[in-house]
């Protein structure tokens, strides 16, 4: 989680707020608590990085909801752009990190 380390909390845009919830029923409190919970997994997204660095996390909530999140970092500030339930493909490869017992 090296991206992660620097990170001191969240800065929400109402925009993004509004759209998670609208379109995936995700909450903020419940999009945090994926980047506590282990395992997780967090990688550069270097497909979306055009005008800024991106990063992916595939993690879970309290309840074991699964989550694929994408985010940028902001000074020290993990600024959530996107996040929804994780799909097939994303849940398959956050298992097989499970049992390696391992974290990207």
């Amino acid at each position: 989680m090296g991206v992660l380390t620097a990170a001191r909390g969240f800065d929400w845009d109402e925009g993004n707020v509004a759209k998670n919830w609208e379109r995936h029923r995700v909450t903020p409190a419940e999009c945090e608590q994926s980047f506590f919970n282990r395992p997780l997994i967090a990688a550069p997204d270097a497909t979306h990085s055009v005008q800024e660095s991106r990063y992916y996390l595939l993690g879970q909530t309290d309840r074991g909801r699964r989550f694929f999140v994408v985010f940028t970092l902001r000074r020290d500030r993990v600024r959530v752009i996107s996040t929804r339930d994780m799909n097939r493909k994303e849940r398959k490869r956050y298992n097989a990190q499970s049992e390696e017992g391992s974290e990207v």
